[in-house]
């Protein structure tokens, strides 16, 4: 219990280090000019890849590499869900940028849910 514990905490840390550091991407996109959807897709792409050796790291203590296509993969769903909530808070009158900052709170905890179940599964 303990273990799942120091777990979930540095998810948070490193969830909330990834989600600003993916929100940045996003919001100096957008800043710059950049339409929100392209900006979305690019500070994904950026993001995914930021994110994968720290949840791996630090999260799931997972040393192998070869999850990066199951992590890749999952990012996909990841993304899709993010863009179904992000579309939803533009329709009901939200900012891009609130948008966005709308949506890491429920994309976090899915993301959570599907990277320990389908691509770090087994780990402590």
């Amino acid at each position: 219990m303990r273990s799942a514990a120091a777990q979930f905490v540095r998810f948070l840390f490193v969830g909330a280090l990834n989600a600003l550091f993916g929100y940045s991407v996003f919001a100096g996109l957008t800043l710059a000019g950049m339409p929100a959807m392209p900006a979305l897709v690019l500070a994904y792409v950026v993001g995914v890849l930021f994110n994968f050796f720290t949840a791996r790291r630090l999260v799931f203590s997972h040393a192998a590499r070869s999850s990066l296509l199951r992590f890749i993969a999952a990012y996909v769903v990841i993304y899709l869900f993010n863009l179904w909530l992000f579309k939803l808070a533009e329709a009901a009158g939200a900012s891009a940028l609130l948008a966005q900052a709308l949506c890491l709170p429920p994309v976090a905890v899915f993301s959570f849910l599907l990277l320990k179940s389908q691509v770090f599964r087994g780990r402590p």
